[in-house]
């Protein structure tokens, strides 16, 4: 079996800009190397993913660990080349999905709790924000878990959160009833390149001991964003007619613009439309 670590080391040096010390004899290394070195894949195969196989991966994704055991995931696959054309015209910054042979919707599903109370004559009790928490907490779980059992058989995969900008859409496209909600798509085929690892914020910004710590971020926003930039620098700025062009255009200032404009602002009132309450 192939010494795994170096290769492990040098994704993790380029996700992070650290030399994490790996320890050869380590079991798993083969799942690690292929956490490490995830890729989001935006070009496809015309070639067919089966439906057998996607019933295998959905299955290993919804083995997911579950908030006490509630389940509250669900995904919906959508094959139909005329309903994948028609989200990817909601999407046309993102000319990928229509390429993609498969699309997928992961769920929220806050519906089946009570409906089993009613069908068992209990009371139900919960019907508040942790309802609708539980459920994309466990949506985000499948989804992630999908990702990794699709890599490890070789498929490529986009995730697609941005089809919560037409969530109201959606969910009538694909007939979703009360208190079942999208929280991602994803394009799903095999990849026509290889991909880039992304550059991922220092572990000394995000990972702490035993108490959570700010330290001098300025400065680690600031290295992070020319570690960045020298791997993969950004092609396009945002809100040029706003901001002017910046002489350096890093990760923060892409951000930082982004979220200078209010975003899906709708949001919460499709999800209260949808039936969970949030309070």
């Amino acid at each position: 079996m192939p010494d795994l670590a170096p290769s492990i080391q040098a994704a993790l040096l380029e996700r992070f800009g650290e030399r994490l010390e790996i320890d050869a004899g380590l079991s798993g290394l083969d799942e690690l190397a292929r956490i490490a070195a995830h890729r989001v894949h935006r070009r496809y195969l015309a070639r067919e993913v089966t439906p057998a196989l996607l019933r295998l991966l959905c299955a290993c994704a919804l083995s997911a660990p579950s908030k006490s055991d509630l389940q509250q995931a669900d995904i919906l696959i959508v094959r139909e080349t005329s309903k994948i054309q028609a989200i990817a015209e909601l999407l046309p910054e993102m000319p990928w999905v229509c390429e993609a042979p498969v699309f997928l919707v992961f769920l929220a599903n806050g519906r089946r709790l009570p409906q089993i109370s009613q069908l068992r004559g209990k009371p139900f009790r919960n019907d508040h924000l942790d309802l609708f928490f539980n459920a994309t907490v466990d949506a985000a779980i499948v989804m992630t878990t999908f990702l990794r059992a699709a890599e490890a058989v070789g498929l490529g995969c986009c995730p697609i959160s941005v089809i919560r900008d037409h969530a109201a859409t959606i969910s009538k496209m694909v007939a979703l009833p009360e208190k079942v909600i999208p929280i991602a798509g994803m394009c799903v085929g095999w990849p026509a390149e290889e991909g880039g690892i992304t550059p991922r914020l220092s572990l000394s910004t995000t990972l702490h001991a035993e108490r959570f710590a700010e330290n001098d971020l300025a400065s680690e926003i600031d290295s992070y964003d020319r570690r960045r930039a020298a791997i993969r620098p950004y092609r396009n700025q945002r809100e040029t007619a706003r901001f002017d062009r910046s002489d350096f255009y890093g990760w923060s200032e892409d951000k930082a613009r982004q979220y200078s404009a209010p975003l899906r602002q709708d949001f919460g009132a499709f999800v209260r439309a949808k039936g969970f309450r949030l309070d």
